[in-house]
């Protein structure tokens, strides 16, 4: 067993699990030092640069909002984030031992961004709406201290269960947003922060009144039973996916290529392209 899964077998499942199905998210501080941060948001930044450059390279969220899907081992600190002790905790717990990482990518709110509406990332599966399981997570490390007036991410705890019935799947109708808005909390994160959330649990983007972009490193991770690598295009090269500790390896839903190719955006969220005026 390596040192990174002996480490993860010193967080207690009860508190993960009881985190994640009650109010969707939980956290973990100072996960990594600052300047392992610093590097991050710098590959972000060169990443955002050549996506803005290649047709489609980059999702529209909403104004001046992106989604952008990466080769992982474009990451410098990829590894460390899949290795960390606690993000292999909290898979664990919740995903079970076969868990799959099947996403790796940014979100970029930048000045002037909008709100976005309330929205979950994707439809409830089975698994949730009538077995009340968790089968998915998304992990997020923000690139920044955010602070109030950066657009900070807000989400209505508890809301991972709401069944939305006949009308759009990942949209609530305004009539509900009254619930969400007297539960919502905005999160604050700080640089080294690693949070790990259900991306059901009905969240938004705010608005971005600072002079500063917030870049959030996302890790989309499955249990087996869950389909969302068909949204991605997750590719490793033979030479990195080689390099990967075995116990690493083993999690990774991925295409092993020669080469690296342009990866096509295909979890568009139509949804999210206009912002709300608030």
């Amino acid at each position: 067993m390596t040192s990174q899964a002996t480490a993860a077998d010193t967080y207690d499942v009860a508190t993960i699990m009881g985190g994640l199905y009650g109010d969707g998210i939980i956290a973990c501080k100072g996960a990594f030092e600052r300047a392992w941060v610093e590097r991050l948001g710098s590959d972000i930044a060169t990443l955002f640069e050549e996506a803005r450059r290649q047709p489609g390279g980059a999702l529209a969220r909403g104004p001046n909002r992106y989604y952008v899907e990466v080769h992982p081992e474009r990451i410098s600190g990829f590894a460390d984030i899949i290795g960390h002790p606690w993000v292999i905790a909290v898979c664990r717990a919740v995903l079970g031992p076969d868990y799959r990482v099947v996403e790796a990518g940014f979100d970029l709110p930048g000045p002037g961004a909008l709100h976005q509406p309330w929205h979950r990332d994707f439809r409830s599966p089975d698994a949730t709406l009538t077995g009340r399981r968790l089968n998915s997570l998304a992990f997020n490390i923000t690139t920044v201290d955010v602070t109030e007036d950066m657009g900070p991410f807000e989400i209505a705890p508890g809301t991972q269960w709401d069944d939305l019935g006949e009308g759009d799947p990942m949209f609530p109708p305004q009539a509900l947003w009254p619930r969400y808005e007297a539960r919502a909390q905005r999160k604050l994160p700080r640089m080294g922060d690693i949070s790990a959330r259900s991306a059901l649990t009905i969240h938004r983007g705010t608005a971005n009144r600072s002079g500063r972009s917030r870049p959030v490193f996302v890790l989309g991770v499955d249990a087996p039973d869950a389909r969302n690598a068909d949204k991605h295009d997750l590719q490793l090269t033979a030479a990195y996916y080689e390099r990967l500790a075995p116990e690493l390896r083993r999690h990774m839903t991925c295409r092993v290529v020669e080469r690296l190719e342009p990866i096509v955006q295909a979890h568009t969220i139509e949804g999210l392209r206009m912002g709300v005026q608030m």
